[in-house]
């Protein structure tokens, strides 16, 4: 734990880095104004939706459709739950454009400083970064919809939040934070390796990512903190030669 914590204090640190600080805000910032806009465009539109949804249940439809009142709570319930649903997807917007395009930019500047030491194999590529996000979000938006059902039950939906949060994390950042200087072989064994501590680091993360204001720079915080993690250990494993490229 004290290795995770201190991948988000060096993050933290990264942030006096020229360039560093701007490709920590505007993910969140373009995520948020996409998805609010389109929310609000479509309000009425979602609302008429949810309301023929309700009405149309089986048994419990002509009842709702019956009572104003409780009809009113339905939809006031329907209208919090889009609300809720659009936080996770503003966030798994930003992580996507943190991990196709913010983040390796961090990382030039972020590894030209604290791991110069660190040799450049370029075992990635920005078209892997890409493909590697865009899966990431896919394989995310499935799972959250997926689970939905278990929504219902209170309290359960934010523990698969968090959850799903910081699989998420682990699974866009780690790519992005050893592209440049991983190897094929270390791209794909550190992380497998390392799996339980990135998903600590990528629940850190989550958590972040609930805290109102702090979720702002959330996703690129915790991309910084992958970074850090990661090229640590890579630095570790080649100085104790764990990691030996099979060719």
């Amino acid at each position: 734990m004290k290795t995770i914590l201190l991948s988000y204090f060096s993050a933290a640190r990264s942030l006096a880095r020229p360039g560093v600080l701007w490709h920590l805000l505007w993910p969140t910032l373009v995520a948020t104004v996409l998805w609010t806009g389109l929310l609000i465009g479509s309000w009425g539109t979602l609302a008429g939706l949810g309301n023929d949804l309700m009405t149309a249940i089986p048994l419990v439809g002509p009842w709702l459709a019956s009572s104003d009142g409780v009809l009113m709570v339905a939809l006031l319930m329907f209208k919090i739950g889009l609300v809720m649903l659009a936080l996770p997807i503003i966030y798994v917007t930003a992580a996507f454009l943190v991990a196709a395009i913010a983040l390796p930019l961090m990382t030039e500047r972020v590894a030209a400083t604290d791991y110069a030491d660190l040799q450049r194999r370029g075992g990635g590529s920005q078209i892997g970064s890409i493909w590697n996000a865009l899966t990431s979000v896919l394989q995310f938006l499935v799972l959250l919809l997926l689970s939905l059902p278990l929504w219902l039950v209170p309290g359960v939906g934010l523990v698969i939040s968090l959850i799903l949060t910081a699989w998420l994390n682990q699974r866009a950042f780690r790519y992005d934070a050893l592209m440049a200087h991983a190897d094929r072989f270390e791209l794909k064994d550190l992380p497998s390796r390392q799996s339980s501590a990135l998903f600590g680091v990528g629940m850190v993360g989550a958590v972040l990512a609930h805290v109102p204001l702090v979720n702002l720079f959330a996703p690129a915080l915790s991309g910084l903190a992958f970074v850090h993690y990661l090229l640590s250990a890579l630095r570790v494993a080649r100085r104790t030669e764990d990691i030996i490229e099979v060719k």
